[in-house]
């Protein structure tokens, strides 16, 4: 506001206190019939006794088609009037005031105004009840919030079941369908999924090579989501093809680190812990030849078939992708009938549970005394057997677990003890 200086401000307060006790000077009767929320009152048998002006242009009724002719609880809809009959109106009488209760009153019109009532029981000099009082205030801008707060969870929840769709069907594409069937051998492979909300970095696959040879690998790519499924499909495909060029398995995952090394050498690196194996069935002796190569993975587990069972290290396994020239370990194993190898990713191994004692985590010594109470065992029943640790696991995996198991099946004669 602009300001004279014609008196050095005297007149202008004046004129502002005068300004000021005008408003001091409207009627109480103005404020009732005014207010920016509506007023009523009502018997204790509920007829409406007085109602402001604000409440009933809200409405749109005129004063005398309510008051003494209706009660509080005409003006309520078919819900809101179950509901003041059942709970509104008993809670008043043993408590004396009802606060902040959203309800919907019908208009003249008949659309309805959504509305948070108070209301108190005035009562006498002897204690007594005498009326109720009641204010009504306009929630509509408030329904309008909450409905569009609604609308937009609903929408938030359809963009996460989409989200989960979208990850699941990029998970399978980053894993075989079915496993290939290798004769001689019994195959069975897992993927638990942790969240649903991320697509995991875990592969496996298995595959015919030229000269009856099979390739498998198993991996484990650092990170989630659209990032990690990148590499992964990088790693995946990047594998296949080495094999074929060159199964030698040192040579496919050294491949796997130049390809990888090269493609992430800046800011945001990615690497994985993989193990690549060959296959080769021994037509004199049976059985199969297995050699493996790692490059920082945990090590398999070879389950005997004389009930024995332990780790097959490969020590000084490098992470692939993460130097130039990674040391690669390998190892050579025979499987004989009745053997069956597992191979795993480390989410079993990091999860979370309360029931063991060395630390927090599942560990490798627990697995292991899994296996060696599973053993002998097959390919399939290994699997399964791990699918139920998961499962008891529960929430205590927090990270993706893919499992490969091989067996040699034993003549059907020698699978009973």
């Amino acid at each position: 506001m602009m300001r004279k200086a014609t008196d050095g401000g005297g007149s202008e307060n004046r004129d502002d206190h005068a300004a000021f006790s005008a408003l001091l000077e409207d009627s109480a009767e103005d404020l009732y019939e005014s207010a920016p929320c509506g007023y009523l009152s009502t018997l204790l048998d509920g007829t409406i006794a007085k109602i402001n002006t604000t409440l009933l242009n809200w409405l749109g009724h005129q004063r005398g088609d309510l008051v003494g002719r209706k009660t509080f609880s005409d003006l309520l809809t078919v819900g809101g009037r179950l509901y003041h009959e059942t709970h509104f109106a008993p809670l008043l009488r043993m408590q004396g005031e009802v606060s902040g209760i959203a309800l919907e009153l019908k208009t003249a019109d008949g659309s309805r105004l959504p509305v948070l009532v108070t209301s108190t029981v005035k009562t006498g000099s002897d204690g007594q009840p005498l009326l109720i009082r009641t204010t009504v205030f306009d929630a509509r801008d408030r329904r309008a919030y909450e409905t569009e707060l609604l609308r937009a969870r609903q929408e938030a929840e359809r963009e996460r079941e989409e989200l989960k769709r979208l990850n699941a069907t990029l998970q399978r594409t980053l894993l075989p369908p079915t496993l290939v069937n290798v004769p001689g051998l019994d195959v069975a492979a897992h993927y638990h999924i942790a969240s649903t909300d991320k697509v995991g970095g875990d592969f496996y696959d298995l595959f015919p090579l030229a000269s009856g040879t099979w390739g498998l690998f198993l991996g484990d790519v650092c990170g989630k989501g659209a990032a990690a499924a990148a590499v992964t499909s990088l790693a995946r495909y990047t594998l296949r093809a080495a094999a074929v060029y060159d199964p030698d398995p040192v040579a496919v995952l050294s491949n796997l680190n130049t390809v990888l090394n090269h493609e992430y050498n800046g800011q945001d690196p990615r690497f994985c812990t993989v193990v690549f194996g060959l296959l080769v069935p021994d037509t004199d002796r049976g059985g199969f030849r297995v050699t493996l190569a790692s490059g920082g993975h945990p090590p398999a587990l070879l389950m005997r078939a004389d009930g024995s069972a332990d780790y097959l290290p490969t020590p000084g396994g490098q992470l692939i992708g993460a130097l130039p020239d990674a040391h690669i370990a390998t190892t050579t194993v025979r499987l004989d009938l009745g053997d069956t190898l597992l191979l795993h990713t480390d989410g079993l191994t990091e999860a979370h549970t309360a029931q063991i004692t060395d630390g927090d985590r599942y560990g490798d010594d627990a697995l292991l005394d899994f296996a060696q109470a599973l053993a002998p065992t097959t390919a399939s029943d290994a699997v399964a057997a791990v699918r139920d640790l998961l499962d008891t696991l529960g929430t205590g995996v927090d990270d993706d677990t893919a499992v490969l198991a091989i067996s040699v099946p034993r003549p059907t004669s020698e699978e009973q003890p």
